[in-house]
């Protein structure tokens, strides 16, 4: 049964006859009422911090293998191995402590990152594509645990790792921007200071977080079943206590992890629960709600990595001096768009999902479209359209979820959450072929009527001094 906006507890847009500033005010207030302020920065960090890396590969990927390798290949190497990663850790990773989880991930993020820094100009891009993959089997397993840590400290952690995944976009293609563009550093300094970040990740674990959740978890605490015909039941009664607010405070925590916490943490499946079931279900969700958010993930992806790398103008009317300057700002420009929009969802909704999917589309021809004849007047409109193209994708991906929290049966609630989710993974591994495809196909395109710009860009010389 579908659930009207208030009773999901997403606000009302300002205006309407039953809000107010003032609610807005109070409702907003409710929300962070009773959270303890150390595990919302910590689990904020967390989630900033595991996710920065993975925006500064990718907003470094021109400079780190030039025009002769399609950046597809990058966004590939950074993408798949934490995807696998996912699939595969859940079956073992419970079995390693926290503490030694973070002093891994911290160690693998920072270890990838210093082999791509280090990696001479002239040496073949196969150690930095192993300096990626290696970062990304530490961002994908720490998204597992991290995730997992916080079912011992509430809703509220989850939405703080939810803001910081959010921000992490925009912090990390503005840093990079920021060292290697306003600063003067080197790429090879700008990736080494990336290195270090991961350490905050080591602050945030064994200095900011609350132990006692963890602690009292390893004391052989022990949850009892609760029956399968009663579940249900159960989940049903305890959302229905839970304030709205609560449900509003995280589009990740949908309400069976919420009831799972109010029930003692009991892992039990129901009897409808089987493989079959299961695909039943997967495949009711495809139109709705995974076709949209693939599209959307698919369009956007192309454009970072296949079209925008080309997408270049003459040096003297543009604000910059480098043909390499010119994806980055890109990137910087798509993660505010995406940034925006991922934290407007109290206070804008967009239900009709397959709108804003068509006209990432649309960005995409567009932009495809210049990169072949030439004919937008300047580059502050492809800054403009970029922006647009981040708004959209971030608006789509965070209001499927919403729509899934009103209109899902809660007993599916949870199982459509995670199975939905496959369809942005899947859409970037699909854009990450086809940009592969079209990018130096579209630099010699662009080579053959005149236009060298994207063969003037080298790997960058990670010499170059400050």
């Amino acid at each position: 049964m579908s659930r009207s906006p208030a009773a999901s507890g997403f606000l009302p847009m300002p205006g309407s006859p039953s809000s107010s500033w003032a609610a807005y005010r109070a409702r907003l207030s409710s929300i962070f009422a009773g959270s303890d302020p150390a595990v919302l920065v910590a689990f904020w960090l967390f989630g900033l911090i595991n996710n920065v890396l993975y925006v500064i590969i990718l907003s470094a990927a021109q400079d780190l293998v030039g025009s002769d390798v399609p950046k597809g290949a990058v966004l590939l190497a950074d993408v798949m191995p934490s995807f696998f990663t996912k699939l595969v850790a859940p079956y073992f990773i419970h079995r390693v402590p926290y503490w030694v989880r973070i002093l891994v991930f911290v160690a693998g993020s920072s270890l990838g990152m210093c082999v791509i820094a280090l990696t001479p100009p002239d040496k073949s891009v196969a150690a930095k594509m192993f300096g990626i993959v290696f970062a990304s089997l530490s961002s994908g397993a720490g998204e597992l645990s991290f995730l997992g840590l916080t079912h011992y400290y509430g809703h509220m952690s989850l939405a703080a790792w939810g803001s910081g995944t959010g921000a992490a976009g925009l912090v990390g293609a503005g840093l990079y921007v920021m060292l290697t563009g306003w600063i003067g550093f080197s790429v090879r300094n700008s990736l080494l200071a990336s290195a270090f970040l991961p350490v905050i990740m080591l602050v945030s674990f064994f200095v900011i977080l609350p132990k006692g959740p963890l602690r009292q978890s390893t004391n052989g605490k022990g949850y009892n079943a609760v029956p399968d015909r009663d579940i249900d039941q159960l989940e049903q009664d305890d959302l229905e206590d839970i304030p709205p607010s609560d449900a509003a405070s995280s589009l990740l925590a949908p309400g069976p992890a919420v009831a799972s916490s109010a029930l003692g943490g009991s892992q039990v499946q129901s009897s409808t629960s089987s493989f079959a079931s299961k695909l039943r279900r997967a495949k009711a969700l495809f139109f709705p709600y995974m076709l949209p958010l693939l599209l959307v993930y698919v369009a956007e992806y192309t454009i970072n990595q296949g079209v925008a790398p080309v997408l270049l103008f003459p040096l003297d009317s543009s604000p910059f001096t480098e043909y390499r300057e010119f994806y980055p700002m890109y990137g910087f420009l798509y993660q505010i768009g995406v940034f925006i929009s991922r934290t407007s969802i109290a206070f804008v909704r967009v239900r009709h999902l397959y709108l804003p999917s068509f006209l990432q589309v649309a960005n995409l021809v567009l932009l495809f479209c210049h990169a072949l004849f030439d004919f937008l007047p300047t580059v502050y409109v492809v800054f403009i359209v970029v922006f647009w193209e981040g708004l959209l994708g971030g608006a789509v991906y965070v209001n499927t979820f919403a729509e899934i929290m009103e209109n899902v049966p809660v007993s599916e609630r949870e199982f459509s959450l995670g199975a939905t989710s496959v369809s942005d993974s899947g859409g970037i591994c699909i854009a990450g072929f086809i940009g592969i495809a079209i990018e130096g196909w579209l630099c010699q395109w662009q080579v053959n009527n005149g236009r060298d710009w994207c063969k003037r860009i080298g790997v960058a010389n990670a010499a170059k001094s400050r």
